[in-house]
């Protein structure tokens, strides 16, 4: 058993294993998490309620969570003088599939971000973010076409930090390089930055969304990029991603050239179409032709862009969930931020992060638990039953409080036959 410093080993339950590459996940299973900074405290108390409501209903005790609080940002500063202590990065790996809140990052000191860096210290590459209308209103006349899961490569871009602020001695000395090395001469008052993108990275991304559209038989896997523009790195992550897909995945791929010279246009049964699309041109077509997307798989700051643009479709990003995934290790996050503002006021709206642990339960093989949230949040969404944010998209007078929707959804839960 592990030893933790300041941490107590959870009493009950067992921890998720892999073997063969498969999890092995207990009927009593430790999940540890991640309170979260501002509004973290309300929305992930909502979230283990609704989560232990359903999968009670659904396993009539027979299978369980046992939560294990780990820390990071503000709670960890306190605890351990840090906001992001080793402690719960071993947590993290030791356990296998965790969740958290929102984390504020301040500006000006410490981790440029504690939620890149938690990403790089354990390697999750992989940030997929489903949007999938669940009711709200939207500024669209057909959200309910909108079922898109974004694949965005976590690790590399712009996200990695490498950059030199204006008038410092070492942007001069990059400026200097540059301009001896490749004749390339910039204003004195640059700040510069690096945008590394590999072909490691670039290829693990596609693969892992290329798998998920095989195993929940989606038809279609888009490569979104800038590569008529930044044609060694964007144009980069295009051409690998053609790559692994060819290589990897023959028998279970057409390209899009292919499908136009050698199918006539008409899609094959049983295939998963390979295509691109260039960053600008997708922005207007996930609104004028949202059907056409299944599964996006796109470089780090396109794939931040791309899900905050499909979340506004379905009512924001109160309703958008996240998950980070590497090769041994899943943490489950809702794509939005701390709203420190509304901290303590059990207020904000807590959907994004219980569909979260939605993508948690299904991820772990407890399906049914998840799908019964999932219709709970539809049947609150569609008797106006909402926080906040809805209902003021709805233009009601009436809003329920954090705890209130929580309560809403657990009422759902237990009515289900």
């Amino acid at each position: 058993m592990i030893k933790f410093d300041k941490l107590d080993y959870p009493k009950n339950g067992n921890k998720i294993e892999i073997k063969d590459g498969q999890l092995i996940v207990p009927n009593h299973v430790n999940i540890p998490f991640i309170e979260g900074d501002g509004t973290g405290k309300d929305i992930t108390t909502a979230m283990r309620r609704v989560v232990d409501a359903a999968v009670e209903k659904t396993y009539k005790g027979k299978r369980k969570i046992e939560w294990f609080e780990i820390f990071a940002g503000e709670k960890a500063l306190a605890l351990y003088d840090t906001r992001l202590p080793e402690e719960t990065i071993k947590a993290i790996e030791h356990f296998i599939v965790g969740i958290k809140g929102p984390l504020t990052t301040p500006v000006g000191e410490g981790y440029r971000s504690l939620n890149v860096a938690m990403r790089q210290k354990l390697d999750l590459y992989n940030c997929i973010r489903p949007c999938k209308y669940y009711g709200a209103p939207s500024p669209v006349k057909n959200p309910e076409d909108m079922n898109i899961v974004i694949f965005r490569e976590n690790t590399e871009d712009v996200y990695a930090g490498i950059e030199w602020e204006k008038g410092t001695e070492n942007v001069k000395k990059m400026r200097q390089f540059i301009e001896k090395e490749y004749g390339i001469k910039l204003p004195e008052d640059s700040g510069i930055g690096i945008k590394p993108i590999s072909e490691k990275c670039s290829k693990r991304l596609v693969r892992a969304a290329i798998q998920y559209a095989i195993k929940n038989s989606l038809p279609s896997v888009t490569l979104m990029h800038k590569g008529n523009i930044q044609k060694f790195t964007e144009g980069a992550f295009r051409k690998w991603g053609y790559e692994v897909a060819i290589e990897e995945f023959r028998d279970f791929i057409i390209t899009e050239q292919e499908l136009l010279e050698k199918y006539d246009g008409k899609m094959p049964e049983g295939k998963i179409l390979i295509k691109d699309r260039i960053a600008d041109s997708i922005f207007q077509q996930v609104l004028t032709r949202t059907k056409e997307y299944s599964i996006i798989a796109t470089t780090n700051l396109n794939g931040d862009y791309i899900s905050d643009a499909c979340a506004a479709q379905i009512g924001g990003l109160g309703i958008a969930p996240g998950a980070n995934i590497g090769d041994n290790i899943a943490l489950f996050e809702p794509s939005h931020g701390s709203a420190p503002k509304y901290a303590n006021q059990d207020k904000v709206n807590p959907s994004a992060i219980i569909l979260s642990a939605v993508m948690m339960l299904k991820y772990i093989g407890w399906n049914e638990a998840g799908t019964i949230i999932e219709r709970a949040i539809r049947k609150a969404i569609k008797e106006k039953k909402v926080t906040y944010d809805f209902a003021r998209l709805f233009n009601i007078n009436k809003e329920l409080k954090t705890s209130e929707y929580a309560n809403e959804l657990i009422k759902n839960i237990i009515k289900e036959s």
